[in-house]
C-alpha cells in the first residue's frame, strides 16, 4: 500500500518556526534519554524540501 503524500505552503518565516520547534522537542527527548528518530525524519524532510513557486487563486463562492 502506497503512502499519501501531503504538501504544505510555508513561507521563509513559518519554515524557520517549524525547524526550531522540531529541534528544541528534539532537545527536550535527549534530554529525557528518550528516542529521536521520529523526530530526525520529519526534521530533515523539512530542511531538505525543495523550494516551488506556485500562485494561489482565489475565487469567490
Amino acid at each position: 500500500m502506497r503512502n499519501k503524500k501531503y504538501y504544505i505552503a510555508l513561507d521563509d518565516f513559518e519554515r524557520r518556526v517549524v525547524v526550531n520547534c522540531l529541534n528544541e522537542m528534539r532537545n527536550s527527548l535527549i534530554a529525557k534519554g528518550k528516542y529521536t528518530d521520529a523526530v530526525d525524519e520529519v526534521l530533515l524532510k523539512i530542511i531538505d524540501a525543495k523550494q516551488k513557486k506556485f500562485k494561489v487563486i482565489y475565487k469567490d463562492a
